[in-house]
């Protein structure tokens, strides 16, 4: 199964330096029935499009809670086991915030990464806007959400394995 693990860029150089994402368990998105009940698609391209939409969103929510990390969204995109996978692991469902929520409950060796997911520089002036709006998005604000939208706007560049080091600089 894919998953998308929504990761800073902090979080993919400790992963990097220790060769693993882990320990477990840790929280990712996938096209769950979840998913493809909200989603309504059939094409699993749009719908592991979707997943790593919903990653992207939740690595946002890692950067604003991490004042050091550069305001760059960034999904690892792995493959594991079906059987390491719980899908709703919170039981929340159809729950906005939890639509294609997954569990993977051990580390996973970064050979099982297929690709990096990460914002271009132009993207970054908008990130940091989201950061910071997140919160009074949350709360209602509709200002805040037009600019938390905003930073999902932008399309995240893909990079192979090879290019992480370039990445974490």
């Amino acid at each position: 199964m894919r998953v998308y693990v929504p990761l800073t860029l902090p979080g993919l150089a400790a992963a990097h330096e220790a060769g693993e994402l882990g320990p477990g368990p840790l929280v990712a998105y996938a096209v769950t029935p979840g998913l493809r009940e909200w989603y309504v698609s059939d094409d699993i391209e749009e719908l592991e499009y979707a997943a790593l939409g919903r990653a992207a969103s939740a690595s946002l929510r890692l950067i604003a809670e991490d004042p050091a990390a550069e305001r760059r969204r960034v999904v690892l995109a792995v493959d594991v086991a079906d059987g390491a996978v719980t899908s709703d692991p919170d039981g929340r469902g159809m729950d906005a915030g939890a639509i294609g929520e997954v569990r993977v409950e051990g580390p996973v060796p970064l050979k099982r990464a297929a690709a990096v997911h990460a914002d271009a520089d132009d993207a970054l002036k908008d990130v940091k806007a989201a950061a910071e709006a997140l919160g009074a998005a949350d709360q209602g604000d509709d200002d805040a959400q037009f600019t938390v939208d905003g930073a999902e706007d932008h399309e995240l560049l893909w990079f192979g394995m090879q290019e992480v080091p370039g990445l974490i600089g």
